[in-house]
C-alpha cells in the first residue's frame, strides 16, 4: 500500500483495530505521491476524503473508487528530479469512522454553582455518558482534525465535556428552580441537555446521538436536607398505608365461613373498584414509545433525503459541507469569501468565551449562567 514507490499503484484500504479511531490519514506521516489509476476500497462503516494539491477534491461513500492525479509512474520521478525526485503533486486520503462511538464520558472537574430557589446558592456535581457520530467528514476534518495522522475519541473528549458541563449549566438554570424536584426531571434533562448541545457539535460536523444522565451530586449538607424532605413525606402516604390494611383486613373477614362472612363478601366485591381506583391508575398514558432515530435530512429545509444525495432535490442546498459561517451557520461554498446568507467575511471569528461581570469567569459563547458563580450572564 506504499504511497511513494516508483512503480506500482496503490491500492488504500484502512480497519480500525482500536475502535476509538474517529480518523485516519494515508500515509500516517507527510504527504504521500499517490498515483493516477489509484484505487480506494471504502467499507460501509466509513467515509474517505480525497485532498490534492493542499485541498479537499472529493470525499466518497462505501465502494471502491478510482483516484485522479497528475501522478504518472516512473514519468513523474523523472520530471520530479529538480525537487529531490519527490512530486510536488502531494495527495493524501483521509478516512472517516462513520460509526456510532459509545460510551464517552462527561462530567465537572469541579462543582457547578446552581441558584436554588429554597436552598440558596449551591455547587452541584454531575456526570453520564453520551454517544457521539461524525455526520459531516469534510467539516470535521478541517475544523477540528487538521493535518494529524490520526485522531481519536480521546482528544476530543476533553473538549466535549467542557460543551456539555456549560450547556448543563444553563438548561438547569432555566428548566429546574429545586433540586428537590431532580430524580423526576432526568429524562427531561437528558433530553433537553442532548437538544442545547446539536448547534455547538454541528460546528464540527458531529451529532450526539444520545446523552445520559447518571446522577447530579449537591455538597453532603444538602443531601441531609433532602432525605430530611422525604422523610416528611412518609407521613403523607401512611394516610394510604392504613387504606390498604383496612381493606385487606375486610377481604380475609369475608372469607370467614357463614352468612355473615357471605355477606361481607359481596360487599367487598362491591366496594372494591372504587377504593383502588385512586391507587392503579392508567399506564397507557406513560411514554411507551422510543424516540424514532432519525433518518437523513436536508442540513437546509429538513426534508428527507436519500442516503447518497450531495444536494437536496427539493431546495438545492449542497449536502456535502466544507465549511460554515461563524455568524448564522450556512453553508458555504469551498472557495468562498463571503456568506451567502448573511454577507460576512468567512474569516471573520465570533467570540469564544462570555466573561461574567461578578467573577470574571469565562463561559462558552450563548451561556446564560456563569459556571463558577451561577448568576445569570
Amino acid at each position: 500500500m506504499g504511497t511513494n514507490n516508483l512503480i506500482f499503484l496503490e491500492n488504500i484500504e484502512w480497519f480500525d483495530d482500536t475502535g476509538k479511531e474517529l480518523v485516519h490519514r494515508i500515509p500516517e506521516k507527510g504527504s504521500g505521491e499517490i498515483k493516477l489509476g489509484a484505487q480506494l476500497t471504502v467499507r460501509d462503516s466509513q467515509a474517505a476524503v480525497f485532498f490534492y494539491q493542499g485541498k479537499a477534491i472529493e470525499a466518497y461513500g462505501p465502494g471502491r473508487h478510482t483516484l485522479k492525479t497528475a501522478n504518472i509512474p516512473i514519468l513523474t520521478k523523472i520530471i520530479s528530479i529538480p525537487w529531490a525526485l519527490e512530486s510536488p503533486l502531494r495527495a493524501e486520503i483521509y478516512l472517516v469512522n462513520m460509526k456510532v462511538f459509545t460510551n464517552l464520558k462527561w462530567g465537572t472537574r469541579d462543582p457547578v454553582a446552581f441558584k436554588d430557589s429554597e436552598l440558596g446558592l449551591i455547587r452541584l456535581r454531575a456526570f453520564g455518558i453520551f454517544n457521539l457520530q461524525i455526520v459531516q467528514p469534510v467539516l470535521f476534518i478541517n475544523s477540528l482534525v487538521g493535518t494529524k495522522g490520526m485522531y481519536t475519541t480521546a482528544e476530543i473528549e476533553d473538549y466535549l465535556n467542557l460543551v456539555i458541563v456549560s450547556r448543563f449549566n444553563d438548561f438547569m438554570g432555566d428548566k429546574i428552580d429545586t433540586i428537590f424536584n431532580l430524580p423526576s426531571k432526568y429524562n427531561e434533562l437528558s433530553e433537553g441537555l442532548s437538544k442545547s448541545c446539536e448547534e455547538d457539535f454541528s460546528h464540527f460536523g458531529l451529532r450526539m446521538t444520545n446523552l445520559y444522565i447518571n446522577a447530579i451530586t449537591p455538597p453532603k449538607e444538602v443531601q441531609d436536607a433532602i432525605d430530611d424532605r422525604s422523610r416528611m413525606g412518609v407521613f403523607e402516604d401512611m394516610n394510604k398505608l392504613m387504606k390498604m390494611k383496612a381493606a385487606m383486613a375486610m377481604e380475609k373477614a369475608s372469607e370467614s365461613e357463614g352468612t355473615s362472612g357471605s355477606g361481607m363478601g359481596m360487599g367487598m366485591g362491591l366496594m372494591m373498584p372504587a377504593m383502588f381506583s385512586q391507587y392503579f391508575t392508567d399506564d397507557a398514558q406513560q411514554s411507551g414509545s422510543s424516540r424514532s432515530q432519525d433518518g437523513i435530512v436536508c442540513h437546509e429545509c429538513s426534508s428527507p433525503i436519500p442516503a447518497n444525495a450531495k444536494f437536496c432535490p427539493l431546495c438545492g442546498h449542497q449536502q456535502l459541507v466544507f465549511m460554515k459561517c461563524e455568524s448564522c451557520g450556512k453553508n458555504l461554498a469551498p472557495n468562498a469569501k463571503f456568506c451567502s446568507r448573511c454577507g460576512n467575511p468567512v474569516s471573520e471569528k465570533k467570540a469564544k468565551s462570555v466573561v461574567c461581570q461578578k467573577c470574571g469567569a469565562k463561559n462558552l459563547s450563548k451561556s446564560k449562567f456563569c459556571i463558577q458563580c451561577g448568576e445569570k450572564i
